[in-house]
């Protein structure tokens, strides 16, 4: 791949998503393209940049992003964040509250949501109260298996026994274990697409918390700031935004009150 069409494919991936792409990426956006390249036999880089740049369908940029964005994830990653949603939740239903509403922002293939209600069901105690969780991310390959909701073993690695067998159907596909979600987890969830880079976001409700961690290392600080700024106004008085450990909203302009790092807070 040319250092020209390279850039025009970042630009794309740009404009379209907010994922910054750094000019070490070369092999890797090369690679990823040819999947594509390769699923419509088109021989070379440029053919299908026009191909791309010229589908006003959208539907061949949806596909692109899919192979294109990177989805790392695991259950219970970065497990004190879960330990604070419990917190918080259970003080929430201390104070009388019946109605909770939270957001997995690049929720990958559904194990930081599935994570999110394993934790608030354990915290229930079986009161009956209304919990929904959304999970969103870009890419539609990585919402089917979150819809679809079944792990191979390794992936139930982080899950404690207990859990597992309260939470997930043991099944054999090909003699390999295989857990699937049951259907206590997924009546509190919900899975659509959405990109985190458009802005105002398409949300209605105001959340007690919002997950959004380990995706805006990708974005330059024009779309992170963006995207604070979304985040805080869709969050309820009072309510949370979490972040990846590796990341930090210092020095992006916000109205948010830090708690600590990678958790903050909306007073107003």
């Amino acid at each position: 791949m040319d250092k020209r069409i390279f850039d025009k494919i970042c630009k794309i991936v740009y404009d379209k998503s907010g994922i910054s792409i750094s000019d070490k990426k070369v092999a890797l956006v090369s690679a990823r393209t040819r999947k594509r390249m390769r699923k419509l036999e088109i021989e070379n880089y440029k053919d299908y940049f026009d191909h791309l740049e010229n589908d006003k369908s959208g539907k061949e940029l949806v596909k692109f992003l899919d192979v294109i964005s990177t989805n790392v994830t695991h259950f219970f990653r970065e497990s004190e964040h879960f330990d604070f949603l419990t917190r918080v939740f259970q003080d929430g239903l201390r104070k009388g509250q019946r109605k909770f509403r939270y957001w997995s922002a690049a929720c990958s293939s559904g194990e930081e949501p599935y994570s999110m209600a394993i934790t608030l069901l354990e915290a229930l105690n079986g009161e009956n109260v209304d919990v929904k969780i959304l999970g969103t991310d870009i890419s539609t390959q990585v919402l089917a298996k979150a819809i679809n909701g079944i792990y191979v073993e390794k992936k139930v690695d982080p899950i404690e026994n207990k859990l597992l067998k309260k939470y997930f159907l043991l099944e054999y596909k090909n003699n390999k274990k295989h857990y699937r979600v049951k259907q206590r987890l997924k009546k509190l969830t919900l899975f659509r697409r959405m990109n985190l880079s458009e802005s105002p976001l398409p949300l209605n409700r105001k959340l007690d918390m919002i997950f959004c961690r380990n995706v805006m290392i990708y974005f330059d600080q024009i779309h992170r700031e963006k995207l604070i700024n979304e985040l805080y106004r869709l969050l309820k008085p009072g309510g949370y935004l979490l972040t990846g450990h590796s990341e930090s909203i210092t020095g992006i302009n916000n109205d948010f009150k830090v708690v600590r790092p990678s958790i903050y807070y909306k007073k107003y």
